[in-house]
């Protein structure tokens, strides 16, 4: 299994993986869209040795208040169901953190199970006088510090990159 940033060619393996992982082809339209718009700021994936995509992790960007903090959100994540429980998803998250805390980003959002995020260090975004738009989701929404000072001033509605206010 090769864990590497997402290329060009990865697309329609990353779309056929999204279809399969999920009960509509609505994360697949998700991650289309945010590529075609331009705001797809990383994608993680973990092939086979054939070059098929069995993991993917997506990342983009995300405003505090409106404003741009150089924060992103992680979604979807997804791991193919023949090759689950294997930490693909685990390393599919490790890499893409690395990465962004490579490049300089400060913080990033989920919305998803604690007790999978918390593993990798999330913790709930509430804590922090952080919400995003969907109303019930506290428990689900957590953010992990990439950037010592992330947080300083940092209070308020987490907005979400466009498209994913089509799919919702």
């Amino acid at each position: 299994m090769l864990i590497r940033t997402e290329i060009g060619v990865d697309a329609a393996s990353i779309d056929s993986l999204l279809k399969r992982c999920f009960a509509s082809a609505a994360e697949a339209e998700l991650v289309q869209q945010l590529r075609e718009d331009g705001l797809l700021t990383l994608g993680v994936v973990a092939t086979d040795d054939e070059g098929q995509v069995l993991g993917y992790a997506a990342f983009s960007p995300v405003t505090l208040q409106g404003e741009d903090r150089g924060w992103v959100a992680l979604a979807p994540l997804a791991v193919d169901e023949t090759v689950r429980k294997q930490g693909i998803g685990k390393q599919l998250v490790y890499e893409g953190l690395d990465a962004l805390n490579e490049f300089g980003y400060s913080a990033v959002v989920v919305l998803g199970d604690p007790a999978y995020y918390n593993a990798f260090g999330f913790e709930p975004a509430a804590r922090h006088g952080l919400h995003c738009r969907w109303t019930g989701s506290e428990a689900a929404f957590q953010v992990y510090k990439l950037a010592d000072d992330a947080f300083v001033g940092a209070e308020g509605q987490i907005d979400f990159a466009e498209p994913f206010n089509r799919f919702a």
